[in-house]
């Protein structure tokens, strides 16, 4: 008999000091009594990626499949995955539709990559509401958009 996955809770969010501009993420993951808190950025980057980034960061740490129960406050990315318009993108070449690319491409692949690894389930949650897993979240990624030291995003791409 296989053992459950261990139940994981992940909390993330994305900022961006101007969209494009500097951004970070920010992540709470939580096991049982265990809480890990994650941040990075880059210096000239999208909300949307850093949305993305959040949710990749924190599946990233996961050092084994888990049953993952992901919070986010964009509806971009929990839309996406919820209503597999992402998967569609992938076997679609990343395109939208016939003509539209999909934006953020590689932060998307790497995210279902992930997803293929754990049991994700995500949920939206509604920012700046009070939840205070989210509102850490959010704290934790407006820090990470102020450091000095942000490297580039290697898949940032002006439009």
């Amino acid at each position: 008999m296989l053992d459950p996955l261990k139940p994981v809770t992940i909390y993330t969010d994305g900022a961006c000091t101007g969209n494009p501009g500097p951004g970070g993420y920010g992540v709470v993951l939580i096991y049982g009594d265990v809480r890990k808190e994650l941040s990075g950025g880059f210096r000239l980057t999208t909300n949307n990626r850093m949305e993305l980034m959040g949710a990749i960061a924190g599946l990233s740490a996961l050092k084994f499949p888990c049953q993952v129960t992901l919070y986010s406050d964009s509806k971009y990315v929990v839309d996406a995955m919820t209503q597999g318009w992402a998967r569609r993108w992938r076997a679609n070449d990343w395109k939208r539709n016939k003509t539209d690319k999909a934006i953020n491409p590689d932060l998307w692949a790497q995210l279902l990559d992930l997803c293929d690894q754990h049991q994700v389930t995500f949920h939206w949650v509604r920012g700046h509401a009070g939840d205070p897993e989210n509102e850490r979240c959010d704290r934790l990624a407006v820090e990470a958009a102020q450091r000095d030291d942000l490297p580039p995003d290697p898949g940032y791409v002006p439009s």
